[in-house]
């Protein structure tokens, strides 16, 4: 992750809720008051990306890390303490930097990578301030700090847990656009799900199948469908908005099953098992998520937050976020004891080096 190229889409949009409608540029005001002016130095604003800030993936993960810097400096939301401007479309992006700014806002971050250019350049125009991009890398500017996550180890225990759990012995993998991130996600599932197979002397097909874009709702429920007619029982996806029609097609499956006979999905950069819930043929009320893949985008705001607090701003520098820091993870969701075991084993390997896990598929 240490060289990245341009990137089709940030994760802050691997999501499927809508933020809410506010808009800071608009005038509509964020709410929360009653800091006091000394508190100015330490207070943060959060500038998210065109999914909003309850997108339940970046921005939201992002805003819980401002509410747990405020929690643990007695900072309330608003003026002199944290606050999001929440972003509309892309030319929202620099507007809001200078709103917060001229508010005050010391430590201001930016969400996703499509808010690199509007970060970069609010960092030029305000040299006194720090600046953070989260889902992307700027180099050179001693007042900006760069946040990215090794996704690739989760997305290893994710494949470990889904290899040592299939019954049919096929999986799948459905990426939204190739690129540096989705990359990530796609070599350490494959190497995860590779790697336990060949543990467990076990014979696993994986299934690997690109949407082209992060928005196909419709494809990705066509591929899915193939999947599972293919006998996958467990699918993982990466595909941001194109993610919903593989959990439309999970729920039309198991909806026509009993609950035993179900097929599963794995969720991405936050807990989607709220997207899992239905009701089987039987009448069962029941789950189709096994696991989910968490990018602790909370665990670096909340961090760099502190760091700065601190008088530690690390301006200039890339902070990377992987298992060690908690910076990504998987849910326990339904992972059966055994599999769960092998996942845990495996994150200490990763951890303790053992286990290198690539960060681009092999081609």
């Amino acid at each position: 992750m240490k060289t990245k190229i341009k990137k089709i889409l940030s994760f802050a949009t691997v999501t499927f809720a809508a933020g809410v409608a506010l808009t800071a540029c608009s005038g509509k005001k964020q709410g929360g008051s009653g800091n006091s002016t000394d508190s100015a130095k330490h207070s943060i604003a959060l500038i998210t990306d065109t999914a909003g800030v309850n997108d339940n993936s970046f921005n939201q993960s992002a805003w819980r890390g401002f509410k747990a810097y405020g929690k643990d400096h007695n900072l309330k939301r608003g003026k002199n303490g944290y606050q999001y401007f929440q972003s509309s479309s892309a030319a929202d992006f620099e507007p809001n930097f200078d709103q917060a700014s001229k508010a005050g806002y010391q430590t201001i971050f930016g969400i996703g990578y499509s808010l690199k250019d509007a970060v970069s350049a609010a960092a030029k125009k305000d040299p006194k301030k720090n600046f953070v991009i989260v889902d992307e890398v700027i180099k050179g500017q001693k007042n900006v700090a760069s946040a990215n996550f090794k996704s690739e180890q989760a997305s290893y225990l994710a494949g470990v847990a889904a290899a040592t759990q299939t019954k049919t012995g096929v999986i799948g993998f459905i990426g939204g656009a190739h690129g540096n991130i989705i990359d990530l996600f796609d070599a350490g599932f494959t190497k995860g799900v590779n790697d336990q197979a060949k543990k467990l002397n076990k014979k696993v097909t994986l299934l690997n199948q690109y949407v082209g874009n992060f928005t196909s709702a419709d494809k990705e429920k066509a591929i899915a469908q193939s999947m599972y007619a293919k006998k996958a029982d467990i699918i993982f996806h990466a595909s941001g908005l194109a993610g919903n029609g593989l959990f439309q097609e999970a729920k039309a499956i198991n909806q026509n099953r009993p609950a035993d006979k179900k097929v599963w999905v794995i969720g991405v950069d936050v807990d989607q098992s709220y997207l899992g819930n239905y009701k089987s043929k039987d009448g069962k009320k029941d789950n189709f998520v096994l696991t989910s893949v968490i990018t602790g985008v909370n665990v670096a705001t909340h961090d760099i937050a502190n760091r700065a607090y601190n008088g530690k701003f690390p301006g200039g520098k890339e902070l990377v976020y992987g298992l060690k820091t908690n910076g990504v993870s998987i849910t326990r969701g339904h992972i059966e004891d055994k599999a769960w075991k092998y996942s845990r084993d495996a994150r200490q390997q990763i951890i303790d080096g053992e286990i290198k896990v690539p960060i681009h598929p092999s081609k």
